[in-house]
């Protein structure tokens, strides 16, 4: 309907916990379709056109902060398990980045805010909510007089900052902190020392991933055995009894050509020194901070569940911990990735973001420091 090639279009979702169901993820409900065929969809179109028709030439500017907005959510319980909570001592990404469009006169056209933070700042309720990044959104196009908007970087381990301790509230916990948002994207917003021009370009290419071998069937059925009542499960322990139901189904079929890769066709668009690498996944904030340690760019921004929604991906030094997010990586279809996923999605990325930029000698500028990184990557 817009003229853009599918391969072209990134979707990429802010994620709140309080909104109507889109996902339709096993144990969590099925997809509401009177909202996403009668309202979601409509308005996504009706704003692509928009957005297609009134293109006009434009300068972007781009500034950053720190934010203590989203804190480590994986926390180490006194008995050594972790549950959903605060973890002072845990990986986040404290950067916040705001990204300016402005029509050549210097009108605004958009404003887009980069951080990664569940939206969970409410859940204990029943309004329907954009969670502390409406509050955030809302501010900054206020103050602006421009549309803004909202990219979710990576929040697989990372939750809101509450002041109850935790990383789930109630919608006073949304304005709460989405009025402390908001003063960081301000700060980034002003921290903006200049409009320039930009060059788009769009990076295409396939990710492989590598599978574990699937568990001998004994183990399966064992494991199946030990629910009694699978149809009054909900949320991660539905996920778990479907999971392993279906491995069931494919080990008892006699089918033995097993996938040994899950494959997807990665889209990375780049605008000037920035890049934007998208990730079908609620990915740990690790995996994105080496990813960005290692890229060309000098911002490199991670989407998460953009493209596809394939629950969490942790980091390995996490998996031996356990806990919701790595037992969703676990359950999360009849196929596990391996646990070492984290490295083979960074230099995956890598590659595909290496092909757009090079020096005067047609060397790519991501050599030198991924020589010096293979010196001790075991992947090498």
């Amino acid at each position: 309907a817009c003229g853009v090639p599918a391969e072209h279009v990134i979707l990429s979702c802010t994620h709140t916990h309080s909104a109507p169901n889109v996902a339709g993820f096993e144990g969590w409900g099925d997809v509401d379709r009177p909202y996403v065929d009668k309202i979601m969809l409509p308005a996504m179109l009706e704003a692509s056109k928009t957005a297609v028709d009134s293109m006009k030439p434009a300068v972007i500017g781009i500034g950053t902060c720190e934010s203590d907005v989203g804190i480590n959510r994986r926390q180490h319980n006194r008995n050594g398990s972790i549950g959903l909570g605060q973890n002072p001592w845990g990986c986040y990404d404290p950067v916040m980045t705001v990204l300016a469009v402005r029509g050549t006169d210097g009108t605004g056209i958009l404003n887009m805010i980069h951080y990664g933070c569940h939206g969970t700042a409410a859940g204990c309720n029943h309004e329907i909510s954009r969670d502390w990044s409406g509050i955030m959104v809302d501010r900054l196009e206020a103050v602006t007089g421009t549309l803004t908007g909202y990219w979710n970087g990576a929040q697989g381990d990372v939750g809101p900052r509450l002041t109850n301790g935790q990383t789930v509230g109630n919608i006073q916990y949304v304005e709460e902190l989405g009025g402390v948002a908001a003063q960081d994207a301000l700060r980034a917003y002003k921290a903006i020392d200049g409009y320039h021009e930009m060059e788009l370009g769009v990076r295409r290419d396939e990710v492989r991933l590598p599978y574990r071998e699937l568990p001998p069937l004994a183990e399966v059925r064992a494991k199946l055995a030990g629910y009694k009542n699978p149809d009054e499960l909900y949320n991660i322990q539905r996920l778990m009894y479907g999971h392993w139901r279906d491995v069931e189904t494919v080990l008892s079929s006699g089918e033995t050509d097993h996938p040994t890769h899950f494959t997807f066709q990665q889209t990375i668009v780049t605008l000037g020194n920035t890049a934007f690498v998208p990730f079908p996944y609620e990915m740990f904030s690790a995996i994105t901070r080496r990813l960005s340690a290692y890229s060309p760019y000098s911002h490199t921004l991670s989407l998460s569940n953009t493209n596809g929604y394939n629950a969490y991906l942790p980091s390995e030094d996490q998996i031996c911990l356990g806990g919701y997010e790595v037992e969703c990586f676990v359950a999360g279809a009849v196929y596990t990735l391996t646990d070492n996923a984290d490295q083979y999605i960074i230099e995956e990325n890598l590659r595909i973001i290496s092909k757009e930029r090079s020096d005067n000698d047609g060397n790519p500028l991501w050599l030198p420091m991924m020589l010096e990184y293979l010196k001790y990557s075991p992947y090498g």
